[in-house]
């Protein structure tokens, strides 16, 4: 059973809601600085919530708004003397010496709704706990997700004059942080660095080697030290990463690490590799089936205990927890992670590199192509840059395996092509010329 929310101060403000409706009556003209902030729902009292859906209706329809025309409105609806009659619109008119500080008071009416959306949100989540069924896990932590974001205000866009925004664009174009490095150098010079907002797609059929990409990718964008790097693995545990990123690091083989095959010497060689690795802003989550809401959740965690984040990385998609409705098509569930990764992205303003696998169809050309991803209609839709691996058998370096980077989609930046050294027993990529 959901309890009824008992009003306190921190909730409601009849002072404040009066203030705003005078202040629109007594000046219509400030309508338009009022009207993005506020929702009908943001009034506690009932007869406000009316006396502003009349307000909405008038100024939707470019109508004058005043005593009369509100008081009409109302009226038509038959709901006129439920709010206090034209009595009651006069007061409220008549109660505002000035206008100055009505958008004061429009901001602690909002801030009044939003407790008041909380409180609602609270005791909504207690009841689905308490009392409610669900299929799995996952479908209750998304309905508790759900309904916090309730709470959130709808978001009216931050509309500028030109002249307005010159000072804004020019701090932007000086900005150097809105691109952030790889490590890769050719790469970095090319795209200027994977942009802030971005859902970055790295693709590959398996034993390619972008797990090993990826994870050079957050190492260097870890060592420009601008903020933390999440790393969200689900096909190899914490110390497998290790292994990798220790050999790129050391040139000790990959293997002989694995084994544990490791001279005095090496030891010593890997433990300072180590002492380098753990000054790095890093973290990993070597949780399998990882849902896109547990890595939004865990995202801001981070950020609230440690600061700013840099990069999300998962590695990788489809094998995520994808739920998927009933009559719902797997390609439309794979595309609400991707959308969902997409918006994570621009609420941390980071960039959120997700890995994906090609189909097997890709694997009968030689070249790749964006159809090639697997679910890939609204991956490709989604991302701002999709970067496919391969391997060329033709295409032969003595000291590894040569391979191809294509970026099929480049939202802003075009598409490339790239070649890469893939050096399997040390898990590092080196770029080559050409």
């Amino acid at each position: 059973m959901i309890q009824m929310i008992l009003p306190t101060s921190q909730t409601y403000s009849l002072e404040a809601e009066t203030s705003v409706l005078g202040a629109v009556l007594y000046d219509p003209d400030i309508i338009d600085g009022v009207v993005p902030k506020l929702e009908e729902r943001d009034f506690y009292n009932a007869a406000h919530r009316h006396i502003w859906n009349g307000i909405l209706n008038l100024y939707r329809k470019n109508k004058p708004i005043d005593v009369v025309t509100v008081s009409e409105q109302l009226n038509q609806k038959g709901i006129l003397q439920d709010v206090g009659g034209v009595t009651y619109l006069t007061q409220l008119a008549g109660s505002v010496p000035t206008t100055a500080n009505s958008i004061y008071y429009c901001d602690l009416v909002k801030s009044k709704a939003l407790r008041r959306r909380g409180i609602e949100a609270a005791e909504k989540i207690r009841y689905l706990s308490e009392e409610r069924e669900f299929e799995d896990d996952e479908t209750f932590l998304t309905e508790i997700e759900n309904q916090a974001l309730k709470i959130r205000p709808k978001v009216s866009g931050n509309i500028k004059q030109l002249s307005e925004s010159r000072y804004d664009y020019l701090e932007y174009l000086l900005e150097k942080d809105d691109f952030i490095y790889t490590g890769f150098k050719g790469f970095d010079k090319w795209m200027g660095g994977i942009g802030r907002g971005w859902l970055y797609i790295l693709a590959a059929r398996p034993s390619v080697g972008k797990t090993a990409k990826a994870i050079q990718m957050g190492l260097g964008i870890a060592k420009q030290g601008i903020g933390n790097v999440l790393f969200f693995s689900q096909e190899m545990t914490r110390n497998q990463l290790f292994n990798r990123m220790i050999s790129s690091l050391t040139l000790i083989p990959a293997n002989k690490i694995r084994r544990k095959e490791l001279s005095v010497e090496e030891l010593g060689e890997v433990e300072d590799a180590f002492k380098k690795l753990e000054k790095l802003p890093l973290f990993i989550e070597d949780a399998s089936n990882i849902s896109i809401h547990e890595v939004r959740a865990k995202a801001n965690q981070i950020r609230r205990q440690y600061g700013d984040i840099s990069a999300i990385i998962v590695d990788y998609l489809t094998i995520m927890n994808i739920p998927q409705s009933p009559g719902q098509t797997r390609s439309h569930a794979v595309g609400e992670v991707t959308r969902t990764a997409k918006k994570i992205a621009i609420e941390l303003n980071v960039p959120f590199i997700m890995l994906a696998q090609l189909s097997r169809e890709g694997a009968k050309s030689l070249e790749p192509r964006l159809d090639h991803l697997r679910d890939s209609g609204e991956i490709e839709q989604d991302a701002d840059v999709v970067e496919l691996l391969w391997h060329d058998p033709n295409d032969y370096h003595r000291e590894g395996k040569v391979i191809q980077s294509i970026i099929a989609k480049g939202r802003d930046v075009g598409i490339n092509k790239f070649r890469y050294l893939f050096k399997g027993w040390c898990q590092k990529f080196e770029e080559l010329e050409g």
